[in-house]
């Protein structure tokens, strides 16, 4: 796995060079520029990690702060055809990548609509000079630049729902949805390409949500690298838990495309004045983690007294 991010890495470098003449509304630079926002770190002490520390004239109990704060992990884009990812180095991965017939969302009167969707590791940038400022902080488990789902490889899943679209989340009414005061943008599962919404960037955020669903959490029937790790408190790390729609505590959203947005929300959001003209969109998931700096040997125990 390291190998093979390695040499996507180099690949992707590259690729970047050739599709620099693609025009789109964002890029590698404004993403790492728009990653500096303290309102999605949530930067916050949590509690307290206890450490054995030993040495030759015998040994004693150490202790170091515990901290929380969000990191934006991916990428995640939503769009209809080969071309319109809306962040532009990133279009020579979707090359090759049909979808549904697309109309204006002004037009938009089909009740169905189809999205590809890619997931992308963040490049960081401005986010790594705000937690340098701070002193110590938690490191993310994903890779800049690497391609943790492509719809286009998750064809038979993304395309026809299967084998999701017999799964009981698919067909209880209600069990999966993202909703708030009766509104509801769309259902969970199938987490495939197609959502019955009539509004573009309702119909996008779904399968957006869909796919982090899959990546967040392992062993899924998808194509895809996960991003989901156990704790490892004897390191003093603790990782995000899984996707949960409407649950602030597991992620957060932030809009990169059609607008860029300097604050993190979560779905049902309230949807952008400007639509999307070719139906592409794109979002910072950003998820929460855990730490502590080690102070000795071996990890006692953590006491948190703030969520």
């Amino acid at each position: 796995m390291k190998k093979y991010r390695t040499l996507f890495a180099k690949w992707l470098s590259v690729a970047a060079i050739a599709s620099s003449s693609v025009q789109a509304s964002i890029n590698t630079a404004s993403i790492m520029a728009s990653s500096a926002s303290t309102s999605c770190l949530d930067y916050k002490v949590v509690g307290t990690c206890f450490w054995l520390f030993c040495t030759q004239f015998g040994c004693k109990v150490r202790t170091s702060t515990k901290v929380k704060h969000y990191l934006p992990e991916v990428v995640v884009s939503s769009y209809n055809h080969e071309g319109q990812n809306s962040w532009s180095e990133m279009n020579i991965v979707s090359q090759g990548v049909k979808g549904g017939d697309y109309q204006s969302p002004h037009k938009n009167y089909s009740q169905a609509t189809f999205k590809n969707v890619d997931v992308i590791g963040h490049p960081q940038g401005a986010i790594s000079q705000l937690l340098n400022s701070i002193g110590y902080y938690c490191k993310s488990q994903t890779t800049p630049f690497v391609p943790y789902y492509l719809s286009s490889l998750d064809f038979l899943a993304w395309r026809f729902g299967v084998p999701e679209m017999v799964y009981p989340e698919a067909l209880i009414p209600g069990m999966r949805e993202i909703r708030v005061n009766g509104d509801t943008w769309g259902n969970i599962y199938p987490r495939a390409g197609t959502v019955t919404q009539v509004h573009d960037y309702k119909a996008s955020a779904v399968t957006a949500h869909r796919v982090a669903d899959v990546v967040t959490n392992t062993i899924q029937p998808h194509i895809y690298i996960p991003i989901a790790r156990k704790d490892n408190p004897s390191n003093g790390e603790w990782f995000p838990s899984p996707v949960k729609e409407g649950n602030a505590q597991t992620h957060k959203w932030q809009q990169l495309h059609p607008q860029t947005s300097q604050s993190c929300a979560i779905f049902p959001d309230n949807p952008p004045s400007m639509l999307s003209e070719n139906g592409s969109y794109a979002w910072a998931l950003w998820r929460p983690y855990k730490c502590c700096k080690r102070r000795g040997q071996t990890f006692l125990y953590s006491v948190d007294w703030s969520n």
